[in-house]
């Protein structure tokens, strides 16, 4: 009777055994299907991952000669301005002052010019009345 309940025994650890094996075959199985399908897809997504980095490389680089381009412009905007600035504001700036000053001689002859002094307006080429003349009175201490 020993004999039979091993044979018994080792016959529910053959099959138990059977059965780890048929499942460990279907989950490899699937396990393969799995990697050969994510495979299919990657390869694929990095060509369209290498293009796109490609097309950005070239964008850059064209981005990259137009801010060297817009640099260059830049630069010759300053010395054209500082040139224009130099060559025509000092000769603009004398005839400005040189016509302000025209305009104000030819205005004196006008009309007489008014100034202040003190907060108070003195008119040019005008007369004080006599009895203004003789300024403030001092105080004898």
């Amino acid at each position: 009777m020993a004999g039979l309940l091993v044979a018994v025994f080792w016959a529910i650890l053959v099959s138990f055994l059977a059965v780890v094996l048929v499942r460990l075959a279907q989950t490899l199985k699937a396990a393969t299907k799995l990697v050969t399908g994510v495979t299919e897809q990657a390869v694929p997504l990095l060509g369209e991952a290498s293009a796109t980095v490609r097309s950005a490389q070239t964008q850059l680089d064209r981005v990259d000669a137009i801010a060297t381009d817009v640099q260059e412009v830049t630069s010759n905007a300053s010395a054209l301005s500082s040139t224009v600035s130099t060559a025509f504001g000092g000769p603009l700036v004398k005839v400005a002052a040189f016509g302000y000053g025209v305009r104000r001689a030819l205005g004196r002859k006008d009309t007489p010019e008014r100034e202040t002094r003190g907060g108070r307006k003195v008119v040019v080429s005008r007369t004080v009345p006599a009895a203004r003349r003789g300024g403030r009175k001092r105080g004898r201490g």
